[in-house]
Parts: C-alpha cells; sequence; structure tokens
C-alpha cells in the first residue's frame, strides 16, 4: 500500500507542479499584456507616435552628427577652427530658432510647422551625403538647427496639448528617455556599421527622417487635432509674442533657472571627459560613465517620475538640483573608479528630476493659445551650453577640476533661487487646473 501511494504521488506531483507553473506562467504574461495594453490607453495615439519618433529622431541623429566634424575634417580638409565654427552655427540657430518655431506654431497650428520641421529635416540630412563645398555645410548646417528648433517646441506643446495635467511629468519624462535612449544606441550602431565620417550615415537619417514625417502625416490624417491651441484659433504674431514673454517675468527667471542648468550641463559633456583622462584608463573611464548616465536615465525614470508627480515642480527641481550639487561633489573629490560612477549616478538622478519638471513650470505657466511659443523659450537655454565648455575649462586650466565641479554645485543651486523666484513672480498660477484631454 505504502509503495502505491508514493508511485501515485511521484506520478501524479511533476503534473500538477506542471500546472501550478502554467497558471503562474500565463498569470505573469497575462499581468505583463495588461500593463502594456493599458501604457498604450493611458496616451493619444498622437502622444505614442511623438514619443516613438523622437526615439527615432535621436537614434538616426546618432548615427551621423556626432561624426560631423571627422566627416569635415577628412572630406573638406578643414582646420578645426572653421569646424567649429560650423557646428556652433547651427547651436546658435537652434537657439534663437526654438521662439521663432513656437511662434508659428500659435499662430499657423501644430501640424503645419511639424511637418515642415520633419520634411526639411530628412531632406537636410540626406543633402550632406552630397554637399562638396563649405558654404554648402554652413547652410546645411544652419538649417539643421532650425529644423530641431522648430520641431522640439511644437511636439512638447502637442504632448501638453494631448494629456491631462496630472500625466504631463510622465510624459515629458518618457520623452526625455526616448531621447536619451535613442541618442546613447545611435553613435554606437553607427560605429559598428562602420558608418562613421560616411555619406551613408547621412543618407540613411534623411531616410528615418522621412519616414518619422509619413507616420505623423498619417496620424494628423486619421486624428483630427484643430481643435487644439495652437491651431489657428489665436492671432500670435511676433511682436504680441515678444512683447508677452518680454513682459512675463516669472518667464524670464525661469529661463535664467534653465540657463543655469545647461550651464552645469555642458561641464559633464566636455570638460570632465579632460578631468578624467588624467585618470588611469580614463578614456574608458568617460565613455563608461556615459553609459551609466544613459543606463540610470532608462532603468529609474519611471519610479522617479511617480514621485515627482506627488511633488510639485519646484520641489523636484529643487531636489533634482542638490542632487546635481552632490554628483559634481563627488566628481571633485574622487580619485577611483568607483567614486566617478557613483558621482555620475548621482548626477543622473537630477538630471531625471530636472528636465521634465522644467517643461511643466513652462506648461502651466503658459497663457491660453502661446503654449509653443512659451515652450520655444526652452531654447534660450542653450546659451548656457554655448559659453559653458569654454567657462569651465577656463576655471579648470586656471584652478583646477575641484574648483570647477564645486563651483558647478554652486551654479545649481543659483539655479533654484532663479526658479523660486520665477514661482514667486507667478502667484497661485500653478494651483490652476490646465485643459482637459480632448477625446479620440
Amino acid at each position: 500500500m505504502l509503495n502505491h501511494s508514493l508511485s501515485v504521488f511521484y506520478n501524479t506531483a511533476p503534473k500538477k507542479w506542471s500546472t501550478i507553473q502554467n497558471k503562474r506562467e500565463s498569470q505573469r504574461e497575462g499581468i505583463i499584456m495588461h500593463r502594456i495594453t493599458a501604457y498604450f490607453r493611458a496616451y493619444h495615439p498622437i502622444v505614442h507616435s511623438i514619443l516613438l519618433g523622437t526615439c527615432m529622431a535621436r537614434f538616426a541623429s546618432g548615427m551621423s552628427m556626432p561624426f560631423l566634424s571627422l566627416y569635415l575634417a577628412r572630406e573638406l580638409s578643414l582646420s578645426p577652427v572653421l569646424i567649429g565654427a560650423t557646428i556652433g552655427l547651427g547651436m546658435f540657430c537652434e537657439m534663437i530658432g526654438g521662439f521663432i518655431g513656437g511662434t508659428l506654431s500659435d499662430r499657423f497650428g501644430r501640424k503645419r510647422i511639424m511637418m515642415t520641421a520633419l520634411y526639411l529635416w530628412a531632406l537636410v540630412f540626406s543633402c550632406y551625403a552630397f554637399a562638396t563645398e563649405f558654404w554648402m555645410f554652413l547652410l546645411l548646417t544652419a538649417l539643421q538647427g532650425l529644423s530641431r528648433a522648430f520641431y522640439e517646441p511644437v511636439g512638447q506643446a502637442l504632448l501638453s496639448d494631448l494629456t491631462r495635467p496630472e500625466q504631463r511629468y510622465r510624459v515629458f519624462t518618457l520623452r526625455y528617455t526616448y531621447n536619451n535612449l535613442g541618442w546613447a544606441i545611435g553613435p554606437i550602431i553607427g560605429a559598428l556599421l562602420g558608418m562613421s565620417a560616411g555619406a551613408a550615415a547621412f543618407l540613411i537619417t534623411g531616410g528615418v527622417y522621412l519616414i518619422y514625417a509619413f507616420i505623423m502625416q498619417g496620424m494628423f490624417a486619421r486624428f483630427d487635432i484643430s481643435q487644439l491651441q495652437g491651431a489657428g484659433k489665436e492671432e500670435v504674431t511676433f511682436r504680441k509674442a515678444a512683447r508677452t514673454v518680454w513682459g512675463d517675468k516669472a518667464l524670464l527667471m525661469f529661463i535664467l533657472g534653465s540657463i543655469m542648468g545647461t550651464l552645469c550641463y555642458s561641464q559633464i559633456t566636455t570638460n570632465l571627459s579632460q578631468h578624467v583622462g588624467g585618470l588611469q584608463g580614463g578614456i574608458t573611464l568617460f565613455g563608461v560613465l556615459l553609459t551609466v548616465n544613459a543606463a540610470v536615465v532608462v532603468l529609474l525614470q519611471l519610479p522617479l517620475s511617480s514621485w515627482a508627480e506627488k511633488r510639485t515642480p519646484l520641489q523636484t527641481i529643487w531636489i533634482g538640483n542638490l542632487f546635481y550639487a552632490a554628483g559634481f561633489v563627488g566628481f571633485a573629490i574622487a580619485d577611483s573608479w568607483a567614486g566617478m560612477i557613483a558621482a555620475m549616478a548621482v548626477f543622473t538622478i537630477g538630471e531625471v528630476l530636472c528636465f521634465p519638471a522644467g517643461s511643466i513650470l513652462l506648461d502651466r505657466l503658459a497663457p491660453e493659445g502661446m503654449r509653443g511659443t512659451y515652450f520655444g523659450t526652452q531654447s534660450f537655454k542653450y546659451f548656457g551650453t554655448s559659453i559653458g565648455p569654454w567657462l569651465g575649462g577656463t576655471v579648470l586650466v586656471g584652478a583646477g577640476a575641484e574648483a570647477l565641479f564645486l563651483g558647478a554645485a554652486l551654479v545649481a543651486q543659483v539655479g533654484t533661487l532663479f526658479y523660486w523666484l520665477g514661482q514667486r513672480r507667478a502667484g497661485n498660477l500653478f494651483g490652476q487646473q490646465q485643459q482637459k484631454t480632448p477625446s479620440l
């Protein structure tokens, strides 16, 4: 009898265990599918298209733009000064073009300006492959900067138009994450495929932008957005836009705060590499730090956005700037790989918190019908990117890395002060409800 019972047990136990395992697997698959379905249902289809397109665009740009200086040196034998001037022209056009593109979107509609920017972007990148003269590259780089400047504020304004106020922080965080993900992968793929400093990379980039343009053209045909802000309801002129922006002291404070942030961030992309170069294996370490930066953005954006949604944008920026400062202090005192990696992880937490919160501040501050204009003013923050490398390099040479990074930690707190002054100017505006999401 005992042997029979044991025999039955050993024969049936594996089947029961297999059934239990299959049920658990089915439950896990069901939970995953439910979350995926909930994610796609949470936002308007155009929102998903913009998020996906942002990743596609940055991925494609990453395959070509980081290698533009190499391409110019190889194909035209340009000096470093002329190469710097060419790339700098694109940054300058991007800095001043955002306000223009955002204002145009408020006057003529989001669709027209976005589609113009995407088709022009595709054309510009394709033309890079056939350019043979210096003036051609100057013109194309200027147009590339303007295309990006027109696209960015319109894309952000559309994300805001199509989401509920309580969803916007997460949407802007997702946009920032997709942006970083595409930029992190693009250069690696470009290098692995042997397209660095090659005309093929520009053609592929132009092709990807053209595909993105076709996707958005189809989405705009499928979903009518003419009832949204910036779809021609408001007569927004450049004079009115400039007068409104200049008279909005809260906005000016926010712009100054964002300039402080980009001035600090530019030290990571430029002068940090010079500092870590003095450590053993410094070049490899800098590549590892960039990878850590991208990984932290991707891994922590969801939990950090969930946390930040329960706070005000100013609180989020304040805490984010504290993480910035802690990261810079870490760069100043670290003398090993482990210390540098830890400092980068801490710094990146600040990055994830600050960038989306800055977009939320502009979203809540913007008057009806001028959301594109206000998002366009974000391009003025690139003034910090323009002067940051030079200013930081001067401090690095004259006073050393410790002074540079401790000074950057202080500048981050000055940025918080500007944001605080801006919110004081805005008064109780940040407690008001925003417009509802339009129905599909």
